[in-house]
């Protein structure tokens, strides 16, 4: 087994997707995340958000990923410590990708579609949330929506995050 990198990640991503017929895709009605392959070196899914999705800060445990937005566009942001928050849009056509230790969340718009690469491939997501007033991570499946981080968000908004001014 041969981990990609984030860039192989995404590079991949970006030729997977040009094989979407996405005139097939829903319009209409709910939002749906399909596994488009698994092997042992990496594993794809293809994201169909028809309403707006906030993923809550997470981790990939460790496998690298790499990102291309399909149709309409996403937000990616990074966990920040100790500096101003560092969020990016990205639309269709453009692709990113977040290393193997990274934690983020992103925010898909109404409509986005992404084709998401993971390797090696996800064994599990780490959530994050401030409980008690310290960051806990909490594992979760890889096959199961990542709940939003609204106390985290919360705590990045003050002062006492986001750095100097």
């Amino acid at each position: 087994m041969a981990a990609l990198s984030s860039a192989d990640c995404a590079a991949i991503a970006g030729r997977a997707a040009a094989l979407v017929d996405v005139a097939a895709l829903p319009r209409a009605g709910v939002s749906e995340s399909v596994e488009l392959w698994r092997d042992e070196d990496s594993v794809a899914w293809l994201n169909v958000m028809l309403d707006p999705r906030d993923t809550g800060f997470h981790d990939h445990d460790g496998s690298a990923a790499g990102v291309y937005v399909i149709r309409g566009s996403v937000t990616n942001e990074g966990l920040p410590i100790g500096g101003a928050r560092r969020v990016r849009r990205y639309g269709a056509g453009q692709e990113f990708s977040v290393p193997p230790a990274g934690i983020h969340r992103m925010n898909h718009d109404a409509g986005a579609v992404t084709l998401h690469v993971y390797s090696p491939p996800l064994r599990s997501i780490g959530y994050y949330e401030v409980v008690d007033g310290l960051l806990q991570r909490t594992p979760g499946p890889p096959d199961e929506e990542s709940p939003e981080s609204p106390r985290l968000l919360a705590a990045l908004a003050s002062e006492s995050f986001s750095g100097p001014s």
